[in-house]
C-alpha cells in the first residue's frame, strides 16, 4: 500500500479522499491555490503545497506544478478526484512516466473511453446497446443534415471529447441544424480544445441511469448497482438517488452485466461509471463512461456499504478486489442533493462569506463538505459547497429524511440551493417517481 498520496484537487472531494487515506494509514498531501489557503482540505492533510494563483490553469490544471509537488513531498501516488485533471489521459501518462501511480485507469483506457466515438466503437464489440448514430466524427453541415435525415429527427449533436452538457445540442428539424452544428463545434473547441462532434438519435424523455463499477489490475470487474441522475438542469446533475425507481431486478442485472462487459473490453482497472439512457420501454442505451470517481458516489456507498474511494486506492496499489458480484446487495434507498452557492431561482453563482453554518445530523444523514462558519466562498471554481446525503429503508422515508435534513441545514451570508431542493422534495411527481431528464423543464416550482 502507498505511504503517501498527493490529492490533485480541492473542495469536498479532496476532503473525502483525505478521510479514506487516513482510515487506511496513508499520509496525505494537499495542493492548493492562493485562493484556497484557508480551505479545510489544506488544514486536514498531513502536508500542503501551494501550486499557484487562483486561476485553474495556473494551479489545479498546472501539471508541472502538481508533479513537482509530488516529487518535493515524496508522494508515491496522485489522486485526481473528479473534474480538473481526473480524465486527462496526458496527465495520467506523465504520472506513469515519472514513476508516480495515477489513482485511476491507465492512460490508454482513459483515451478510449474519453473519446465518445471510440467509446461507442468499443462497447458495440461486446454487444452493449447504443442509440443509432455516426461511427465517426461529422465535419460539415451538409454531412450533418444527411446523417440526421437518415437517423430521423430529433437528433442530438455531441462533442466527441465532451461532457457536462458542453458541445451538446438537440435538433428537431433540418432548418435549425446548421446553427446548432456550428454552436456545438464552437463550444467543443472552447471547452475541450477539440471541435469534433458526432450525431446520434435523441432519446426523448429518458431516465439517466448509471452503473458504478469496480475493477482491479487482475482482471476482476464487478458493479455496485445503479444510480438515477435524471434530475438535471442544463445537463448538470442536481439530485441523485440509488436505486432507480425505473429499474427492476432483471433490468439491473442486464445493465450491470453490460457495464462489466464494456469495462473489460478496454481492460479497465479502476472505479468508473457507465452512463445509460433508459427509454419509456425500459430499453437502455450506452451514453458514455466517466473514468473517475463520480460526484454522486456516496449514494452507492450508502446502499451497498462499499467505500468506493477506498477500493479505488486499493486497486491503484495493485490489490485484488475484496468483493465478488454475489457479495453486493442493495439495501434501502439513498438520495443526494448538491448544495451549491447559487441563487435558488436564477441559479447564478453567489460567492461570499458564510456568516453562520450548521449541518444537519441524525440517523442516516451524511454531509460531505469543505466549508465552515466564516469561510469565504471564492468565485474562481465550481459552486458546489456540500453534498447532503440521506439513507433510509424506503424511498418514501428517504424523501422525508432529506426534507427534514434540508430544514436543519443552515448556511447564512450567501444564497444557496437549499430552498430549491426543499421544493423538489415536496413535489408530487418527484415523490411518486414520475421523473425524467426533462423533469425540471416541465414542472412549475411555486
Amino acid at each position: 500500500m502507498f505511504h503517501k498520496v498527493l490529492i490533485a484537487n480541492r473542495g469536498e472531494i479532496a476532503l473525502r479522499i483525505i478521510r479514506a487515506c487516513k482510515e487506511m494509514g496513508i499520509k496525505t498531501v494537499a495542493v492548493y491555490s492562493t485562493a484556497d489557503s484557508e480551505s479545510l482540505h489544506v488544514r486536514l492533510a498531513d502536508e500542503s503545497v501551494c501550486i499557484g494563483p487562483p486561476p485553474s490553469l495556473q494551479s489545479y490544471l498546472n501539471i508541472n506544478a502538481i508533479i513537482s509537488a509530488a516529487e518535493l513531498t515524496d508522494a508515491e501516488a496522485i489522486h485526481p478526484g473528479y473534474g480538473f485533471l481526473s480524465e486527462n489521459a496526458a496527465f495520467a501518462e506523465i504520472c506513469e512516466n515519472c514513476g508516480i501511480t495515477f489513482i485511476g485507469p491507465t492512460s490508454e483506457s482513459m483515451r478510449i473511453m474519453g473519446d465518445k466515438i471510440s467509446a461507442r466503437q468499443a462497447v458495440i464489440k461486446v454487444d452493449v446497446p447504443i442509440l443509432p448514430g455516426t461511427k465517426e466524427g461529422v465535419h460539415d453541415v451538409a454531412e450533418a443534415i444527411k446523417v440526421a435525415k437518415s437517423i430521423g429527427f430529433p437528433v442530438i449533436i455531441k462533442a466527441t471529447a465532451g461532457g457536462g452538457g458542453r458541445g451538446m445540442k438537440i435538433v428537431h428539424s433540418p432548418a435549425t441544424l446548421p446553427n446548432a452544428f456550428a454552436t456545438a463545434r464552437a463550444e467543443a473547441q472552447a471547452g475541450f480544445g477539440n471541435p469534433e462532434v458526432y450525431i446520434e438519435k435523441y432519446c426523448e424523455q429518458p431516465r439517466h441511469v448509471e452503473i458504478q463499477i469496480l475493477a482491479d489490475k487482475h482482471g476482476n470487474v464487478i458493479h455496485l448497482g445503479e444510480r438515477d441522475c435524471s434530475i438535471q438542469r442544463r445537463h448538470q446533475k442536481i439530485i441523485e438517488e440509488a436505486p432507480s425507481t425505473v429499474t427492476t431486478p432483471k433490468l439491473r442485472e442486464a445493465m450491470g452485466e453490460a457495464a462489466v462487459r464494456a469495462a473489460k473490453a478496454v481492460n479497465y482497472n479502476s472505479v468508473g461509471t457507465m452512463e445509460f439512457l433508459v427509454d419509456k420501454n425500459n430499453d437502455f442505451f450506452f451514453m458514455e463512461m466517466n473514468t473517475r470517481v463520480q460526484v454522486e458516489h456516496p449514494v452507492t456507498e450508502m446502499v451497498t456499504g462499499v467505500d468506493v474511494v477506498r477500493e479505488q486506492i486499493r486497486s491503484a496499489a495493485g490489490l485484488k478486489l475484496r468483493y465478488k458480484q454475489s457479495d453486493i446487495k442493495i439495501k434501502g434507498h439513498s438520495i443526494e442533493c448538491r448544495i451549491n452557492a447559487e441563487d435558488p431561482v436564477k441559479f447564478t453563482p453567489c460567492p461570499g462569506k458564510i456568516t453562520a453554518y450548521h449541518t444537519p445530523g441524525g440517523l442516516g444523514v451524511r454531509v460531505d463538505s469543505f466549508v465552515y462558519d466564516q469561510y469565504k466562498v471564492v468565485p474562481h471554481y465550481d459552486s458546489l459547497l456540500a453534498k447532503l446525503i440521506v439513507h433510509a429503508d424506503t424511498r418514501e422515508d428517504a424523501i422525508k429524511r432529506m426534507a427534514r435534513a434540508l430544514d436543519e441545514y443552515i448556511i447564512e451570508g450567501i444564497k444557496t440551493t437549499i430552498p430549491f431542493h426543499k421544493r423538489i422534495m415536496a413535489n408530487k411527481d418527484f415523490i411518486e417517481g414520475n421523473i425524467d431528464t426533462s423533469f425540471l423543464e416541465k414542472i412549475v416550482l411555486e
